[in-house]
C-alpha cells in the first residue's frame, strides 16, 4: 500500500474577470471625458452666436439647463467609481454603460449652446 497520496494540483479556474475590460474601458472613458469636453466647448465657441455672448453678452441663446450637466458629470463620475471597484461582472458592465450615457450626455449639453 501507498502510505502517500498522489499530490493532484486543482485545475486552474477559467474566470470572466481574466476577459473582462469593462474598468480598462471605464478609466478610458473617464480620461478621455476632459478633452472631448474641452473640444465641445471649443467647437461650441467657433459659432457666431456662442462666442458673441462669451465676448459680449450679446444674443445669449438658451440651451439646456446646467443641473444636466452637473448631473451628467456627477453620475459619470459615481459610474466610474462602480465601474472600477465592484466585484461583480455584470455590475461593472452596467456602471460602464451608465457612464458612457452620462458623459456623452454632459457633451451634448456643451453642444446644445451652439
Amino acid at each position: 500500500m501507498n502510505a502517500t497520496s498522489p499530490s493532484v494540483t486543482p485545475p486552474a479556474r477559467t474566470t470572466a474577470a481574466g476577459r473582462d475590460r469593462s474598468r480598462l474601458w471605464a478609466g478610458l472613458a473617464a480620461a478621455l471625458f476632459v478633452p472631448a469636453f474641452l473640444a465641445a466647448v471649443l467647437v461650441t465657441l467657433t459659432f457666431y452666436r456662442p462666442s458673441g455672448c462669451a465676448t459680449y453678452g450679446e444674443q445669449c441663446a438658451e440651451g439646456l439647463p446646467g443641473w444636466v450637466l452637473a448631473w451628467g458629470v456627477g453620475i459619470g463620475a459615481v459610474m466610474f467609481v462602480v465601474a472600477l471597484a465592484a466585484p461583480a461582472l455584470r455590475v461593472r458592465q452596467v456602471a460602464l454603460a451608465a457612464q458612457l450615457l452620462a458623459e456623452c450626455t454632459a457633451l451634448l449639453v456643451v453642444l446644445s449652446y451652439a
